[in-house]
């Protein structure tokens, strides 16, 4: 380490090289969630030509060789030349930081990509990239790709300026195909469902819209793989799609949309005979999944509103107190989408909204439009059904509170129950600790024997736990396998739940390889979705995977994951190869669970994340659910029956 440190020793990155040096600070992360971000920000451009009233079709093609494309039908990219800079627009946009037509209102009244670093990013981070532009009744063309100069790579480089191809079209709009660069991402295949997830969700609040996703990687019949959308009903096919696994209390959701000072505002909800409460919000299409303004306006409109509307028709006396907000949006699902200019993310992910006048112009138009909706006649029955479910779930919340009281007078005897039921680690860094919640107390001895008492603690699951989903927190407080389990993470549950009080920052599922332990995992994650979601959000549980099989070859010994790396072992050993399928955790002894399944250094754990909460709502509620006949249509448009294990063999 040198000495001196003199302004000679600053280094000053030119153009997009801060990108590559550092993309965590634009995209998150260089994971599979960074590679579909800059997939985001082109997509995005082009939803704000949807959303500003210039674009009616995007078309999102993955290509043989690992690249995408994203076309619309919008105005173009602009191929002048850029007054100061001296170089067409196209060129402008995909190469400088903070470049765009985005940062007033005379291009786009509103738009998710106020930052300006998106084409820009995308194109930093990409082996190539190029674009073009059917303008004018002519075709420009551009391209950029990432090369060594000075010994350094870099990224986004123009390897011609804009040509006017001569090509006529009677096309208008901008097409961008691009390359991840896998010198910078940890994967560079992209995943089609996770694209066909955010283009339905950009489909849904963009209302006529037509997305196609075509995926060349794939082919099928005459074609490719491809899926198309298009909802007339915006919104409001979004709440009834969220739904469908439910019984709603009233046939057709609530709408209400409107403008103030600026920011216009759909909001679209429904109430199920469910538990929970399930608000999805929006901004300029971007998914605020921190909440943030704009939520906090709605629940607090949407509650005075529904006090006022119950003391008008009798269902709350004069003696009565308020109810909660929380009691009229238990089984609510509700999708606000708000369009606004100089939106305030709190960072460059753009999950929570800051703007404080978003508050006051969403509070005033939902006290607003929802007092018209139920002073109209034929919305009481509406307005009273919300009223019957609220004053229940507030008779529940009462008892749910007693129960809370108990619970916490008796946290001396709950910590004692843990005896016998919980084995502890020594540690007192809750950031060290995991915790290894396990199938069977057959599983849980061997588990005991194996972990590194320090940070391992191991709790065994006696039997199958309470299936979560349409279960309300008092009859989920009186199941003792859960009760067991919130005592020993420590972080309480529901609205009480705190995740920083958690006693584990790892929560390991950990299951048999069959029927029943997939069946155990499932109702788990269902409980932590249902009323733990922040110990998912905060990045906090996993799932552990014991190797399937065990092959021996003398003093050879290897384990297999699943049937590909069973073939590969047995194909390196050769004949003579003993081969072992562990039909339970509790069939390893203690040595082989800790080298394959708890050793950090070599433990395969898959972090359980909510990449889209809408999707994962709707999922919940297919698979854990009553409503047998969509279950069963999605078993059979997902499983593949084919690598199903035979469990019996």
């Amino acid at each position: 380490m040198t000495e001196h440190y003199n302004a000679g020793d600053i280094r000053v990155l030119e153009g997009l090289d801060a990108v590559r040096l550092r993309p965590g600070m634009y995209i998150g992360t260089t994971g599979v969630k960074g590679l579909h971000h800059i997939l985001w920000e082109i997509v995005d451009n082009s939803i704000d030509e949807v959303s500003n009233g210039y674009a009616t079709t995007v078309f999102v093609t993955v290509h043989g060789d690992g690249s995408v494309s994203v076309e619309d039908d919008g105005r173009g990219i602009p191929v002048d030349v850029h007054p100061k800079l001296g170089v067409s627009g196209v060129e402008v946009v995909f190469t400088q930081l903070h470049a765009g037509g985005k940062f007033d209102t005379s291009n786009y009244a509103h738009s998710g990509g106020l930052h300006g670093v998106g084409a820009s990013v995308t194109n930093a981070l990409s082996e190539w990239l190029r674009v073009e532009v059917y303008k004018n009744g002519t075709t420009y063309r551009m391209e950029f790709e990432s090369k060594e100069v000075n010994g350094e790579v870099k990224g986004g480089v123009p390897k011609y300026h804009l040509i006017d191809t001569g090509e006529k079209t009677d096309k208008h709009g901008s097409r961008v195909r691009f390359m991840p660069d896998k010198r910078i991402f940890e994967t560079v295949i992209f995943q089609f469902e996770t694209i066909a997830r955010r283009l339905k969700e950009l489909a849904f609040l963009n209302k006529g819209v037509r997305i196609k996703l075509v995926d060349e990687r794939v082919p099928m019949g005459d074609g490719y793989r491809s899926l198309e959308y298009c909802y007339e009903g915006g919104i409001i096919d979004f709440v009834k799609y969220i739904d469908e696994a439910k019984e709603t209390l009233y046939d057709t959701p609530v709408f209400i949309k409107g403008e103030r000072d600026g920011i216009s505002m759909e909001l679209a909800f429904q109430h199920t005979d469910a538990y929970t409460e399930n608000l999805f919000s929006y901004v300029n299409n971007i998914p605020t999944t921190e909440g943030g303004t704009h939520e906090t306006g709605f629940k607090s409109a949407y509650t005075k509103v529904m006090n006022d509307f119950a003391r008008r028709v009798g269902m709350l006396k004069e003696k009565d107190s308020n109810l909660l907000g929380d009691d009229y949006r238990e089984g609510l699902t509700a999708v606000l989408s708000v369009q606004m200019t100089n939106v305030q993310f709190e960072g460059q992910t753009k999950t929570k909204l800051g703007n404080p006048a978003a508050r006051i112009a969403i509070e005033a138009l939902v006290s607003q439009l929802l007092c018209e909706y139920f002073g109209d006649a034929k919305n009481e029955a509406v307005g009273e059904a919300i009223l019957k479910k609220g004053l229940l779930a507030a008779k529940v919340r009462e008892a749910a509170r007693k129960e809370k009281e108990i619970t916490r007078a008796k946290n001396a005897i709950e910590s004692f129950n843990l005896v016998g039921k919980l084995t502890p680690c020594t540690g007192k860094k809750p950031e060290n600790n995991e915790l290894f919640i396990v199938e069977g107390d057959s599983a849980g001895g061997t588990c005991k024997q194996a972990r590194a008492r320090s940070y391992q603690a191991i709790l065994p699951l006696r039997g199958k736990p309470l299936n979560a989903e349409k279960k309300r927190i008092d009859q989920v407080l009186a199941n003792e396998e859960i009760r067991t389990l919130i005592s020993a993470l420590g972080s309480g549950i529901g609205e009480d739940f705190n995740v920083d009080n958690l006693n584990y920052h790892k929560v390991i599922i950990l299951s048999d390889a069959d029927v029943d332990g997939y069946h155990i995992r499932a109702i788990l994650l269902t409980f932590f979705f249902r009323y733990m979601k922040d110990l998912i959000t905060e990045g906090h549980v996993y799932i552990g995977l014991p190797p399937l099989y065990k092959i021996a070859k003398g003093n050879n010994v290897e384990y297999a994951y699943d049937e590909e790396a069973l073939a590969a072992a047995k194909s390196k050993m050769g004949k003579g190869a003993l081969i072992q399928r562990y039909k339970g955790l509790g069939e390893m002894n203690a040595d082989q669970l800790w080298e394959t399944t708890m050793d950090p250094k070599n433990r395969a754990l898959v972090q359980v994340t909510i990449e889209d909460a809408a999707e994962a709502e709707k999922l919940v509620s297919v698979l854990m659910g009553d409503a047998v006949d969509l279950r069963r249509e999605y078993i059979i448009e997902h499983a593949d029956f084919n690598k199903v294990d035979n469990f019996n063999r």
